[in-house]
């Protein structure tokens, strides 16, 4: 099975060299074509290349392309009227000669939409119809039996992805730009939020410097934090730790009797409420720490930020 696996990851490798060698100023072409474009970028295919066209148009549109995928075969029973004449269409046939792709063409014609074919036949009548066609012809499939598409199906995947790519660098898409559109994800969250968004404000376990052992404890528990905060909100003394009491416990015989002071860290690291959640990470990984207090523009402490809560 793996000598199996291996042959078709070689086979598929082999396909793409092939096709990123044939690469010409066809696919500058069409990539200016998308830019220029004042509508959306619609993109159509059918069985297997339907489902690449799916995953190509959602790459377009999370990378600063909106686009969106029309089934070939519904276009015909109203969703035409998906296509605005500012819109551009991608095509995707490896054959060149899907029924269903094909009759969308004197339609496209008729309202003057500017069409790009993908197809492994550059002498087909979709790639021969189309402004722009970009080939994407290989030698072998990985299927033994030539017949499921596989090099084909793949190769077609990286040249939208090659597309993609080269629209979002020509469009100065930034990390910022993709956060915005994936506010879900982590990386939404980090570049999008701030630390106030996400901090602890409410029973912030502040202690005073004269508690007892014993008080210590108690608040450390009470806050579910696993940390206290010394001092009051506008005047921060220090903070302990779990780990900062079971250090304590390990190297004082008399910890109970001890000042909380002496095994306190009296200098911790602040973050302002505003501070971006990824540059708040960024610091806590870079000073190895889970947490942070958070501080107001007053310089009052509003909060308490602890990373392995947000991951």
């Amino acid at each position: 099975m793996k000598s199996i696996a291996q042959k078709v990851f070689d086979i598929e490798i082999a396909s793409l060299n092939e096709v990123a060698a044939r690469l010409d100023n066809t696919f500058e072409d069409a990539v200016n074509a998308i830019l220029k474009s004042q509508g959306k970028l619609i993109v159509c295919g059918m069985g297997k290349s339907g489902h690449v066209a799916r995953k190509i148009s959602a790459t377009f549109t999370s990378t600063g392309t909106p686009s969106f995928f029309l089934h070939p075969a519904e276009a015909f029973h109203g969703d035409l009227g998906m296509i605005s004449d500012e819109d551009i269409v991608l095509l995707i046939s490896y054959s060149g000669e899907t029924e269903e792709i094909l009759k969308l063409i004197p339609y496209l014609r008729h309202n003057r939409n500017k069409f790009i074919a993908i197809t492994g036949n550059p002498a087909s009548t979709l790639a021969t119809h189309a402004q722009i066609h970009l080939n994407v012809k290989v030698s072998q499939e990985a299927c033994p039996l030539e017949l499921a598409p596989t090099s084909s199906t793949t190769a077609t995947l990286v040249m939208g992805d090659a597309l993609a790519i080269a629209l979002m660098t020509a469009r100065d898409f930034t990390p910022a730009d993709f956060a915005r559109f994936h506010p879900g994800g982590s990386l939404g969250r980090k570049l999008l939020v701030k630390v106030k968004d996400l901090m602890r404000t409410d029973r912030l376990p502040f202690i005073n410097a004269d508690a007892s052992f014993t008080q210590l404890v108690i608040k450390m528990s009470e806050g579910k934090l696993g940390m206290v905060i010394v001092g009051n909100q506008d005047n921060v003394e220090g903070v302990i730790t779990d780990g900062d009491l079971r250090r304590g416990l390990v190297k004082y015989e008399d910890i109970h009797h001890m000042p909380i002071t002496d095994f306190m860290n009296a200098n911790p690291i602040f973050v302002d409420e505003d501070e971006m959640v990824f540059d708040a990470e960024e610091l806590m990984l870079e000073r190895k720490i889970t947490t942070l207090l958070v501080k107001n523009s007053t310089a009052a402490v509003t909060g308490v930020y602890q990373i392995f809560n947000q991951i």
